[in-house]
C-alpha cells in the first residue's frame, strides 16, 4: 500500500470517526479523488472491518469509540513524539530499573530511548515494543499474555491484567488517546484501559506521555485519574489552560518545545 493511499484511507477513517456517516460525494470532494478510487478504498476498509459502506457513502462502525488502526496512524508526528519520549525516558532514574510500557508510537519511542541502559527491565503488553526491545542485550523484556488487538497490537484481557498485578515496577509510562484536567488519561478501548489500570496500580511512579493534540480530549475509557499521575510529558502545542489545571491538581507537567518546522 502506497504512503499516499495510506494517508487517504486514514483520512477517511478520521472523517467517519468525527461525523459518523459521510456521503461518497463529500468524501471525493474532501479527499480530491475520483469516485472509482474512493470505491476501491472503501471496499478495502470494509473488508478489514473498519467501516460499513452505505447506499451513497460510508459510516463508522462505532463513532463514539472508534480508533484508527496502528498500521494506518499518522507517523508524520514521529519527530515530536520522539522528543516527548526522550524526555519521558529521562524521568526514569539511573541504575537498576523496571519500566512498564503501554503500546503506541510515543511509548515505542520511549523504549528506544531506554535502549543501552544497563540493568533495565521492560514490561509491556505491546508486541511491537517487546520485539523491538528483545534484540537489545542490555534489556530484560517481559511480555504479558492475553488477547492481541489487531488495531493496536496490544495484548489485553485477564491474562495481561494479572501479569501487571503480580509485577511491581518503578515507573509506568502510559500513552493515551485523551488527557484532560476533568477526567485524566483515557483511551478508546475499555480492555486496554483495564490493562493500563493494572499497570499503573503497581507502579511507584506513573508518567503519561502524549502529544499536544491529546490534551483536553476525553475518550471512551478511563485509564488513570489525575491523582494517580506523577508526571505528564507533552509538547508546546497543547492547550495552555488545560495544562495549568492539570498542574494545579498536583501533576508535574513537562512541556517539550516544538518549532514551526513541526
Amino acid at each position: 500500500m502506497s504512503i499516499k493511499r495510506t494517508d487517504r484511507m486514514r483520512e477517511v477513517l478520521s472523517l467517519l470517526r468525527d461525523r459518523g456517516e459521510v456521503a461518497s460525494q463529500v468524501l471525493c470532494t474532501e479527499l480530491r479523488v475520483s469516485a472509482a478510487t474512493l470505491r476501491r478504498d472503501l471496499s478495502e476498509l470494509e473488508d478489514q472491518g473498519l467501516l460499513v459502506r452505505t447506499h451513497g457513502g460510508a459510516r463508522a462502525l462505532d463513532p463514539s469509540g472508534s480508533e484508527i488502526p496502528v498500521r494506518l496512524r499518522d507517523h508524520r508526528m514521529v519527530a515530536i513524539k520522539r522528543r516527548i519520549a526522550q524526555h519521558a525516558a529521562a524521568l526514569v532514574p539511573a541504575g537498576q530499573q523496571s519500566v512498564a510500557l503501554t503500546g503506541g508510537i510515543t511509548t515505542g519511542e520511549v523504549a528506544r530511548a531506554l535502549k543501552g541502559r544497563p540493568q533495565m527491565t521492560v514490561v509491556t503488553n505491546s508486541l511491537t515494543i517487546a520485539a523491538d526491545c528483545a534484540v537489545d542485550a542490555h534489556m530484560k523484556v517481559i511480555m504479558t499474555g492475553g488477547l492481541v488487538r489487531s488495531n493496536s497490537l496490544e495484548a489485553v484481557g485477564p491474562m495481561s491484567e494479572h501479569a501487571f498485578q503480580v509485577i511491581t515496577v518503578g515507573t509506568a509510562i502510559l500513552g493515551a488517546d485523551g488527557m484532560s484536567a476533568e477526567v485524566g488519561a483515557t483511551t478508546f478501548d475499555e480492555a486496554e484501559a483495564r490493562t493500563a489500570i493494572a499497570m499503573a496500580t503497581n507502579a511507584q511512579r506513573v508518567v503519561v506521555a502524549v502529544d499536544g493534540s491529546k490534551i483536553g480530549k476525553v475518550t471512551l475509557a478511563k485509564m488513570v485519574a489525575l491523582n494517580q499521575i506523577d508526571h505528564l510529558v507533552t509538547d508546546s502545542t497543547a492547550d495552555a489552560e488545560q495544562l495549568r489545571l492539570i498542574a494545579a491538581a498536583g501533576v508535574d507537567v513537562h512541556v517539550v518545545e516544538v518549532g514551526d518546522s513541526f
